[in-house]
């Protein structure tokens, strides 16, 4: 079964990747950039995802990335792609290049869309602690 159709439950690791009943987490890491967002995209497919909006190449998704000179900036603002109920964002730690960050979220939990933007009560830092 795709994840979109039966998102997995607190505690339950899927193909790699942990959830937590409202957000499904995993990493991609391939030989570079390229093959990392490859992942991805095939990943988003087999799951179910195939018609949520992303950028189409690794230099579309790039610039998507937050400059890190300022890295208080990048504790409250994800750094990368983002559009309902999908993000690919870049680690904080910009040193490895070639790994990319995914989160999907069940888009039938309470709040979905607040949780998805970190607004009201789930106003959180990118370490998901409360701000």
């Amino acid at each position: 079964m795709a994840l979109r159709d039966g998102f997995p439950p607190e505690g339950l690791e899927y193909v790699g990747g942990e959830s937590d009943g409202f957000e499904y987490k995993t990493v991609f890491s391939g030989m570079n950039l390229k093959y990392s967002y490859d992942m991805i995209k095939a990943f988003l497919i087999e799951e179910g995802y195939e018609d949520v909006p992303i950028p189409k190449t690794e230099e579309e998704l790039n610039l998507f990335r937050l400059p890190t000179r300022n890295r208080q900036i990048l504790l409250f603002e994800d750094n990368g792609y983002a559009h309902f109920p999908v993000k690919i964002l870049f680690p904080v730690d910009g040193r490895n290049k070639r790994k990319l960050i995914l989160s999907i979220y069940n888009e039938e939990a309470e709040d979905a869309l607040l949780r998805f933007h970190r607004k009201g009560k789930y106003q959180t830092d990118i370490f998901g602690q409360v701000i």
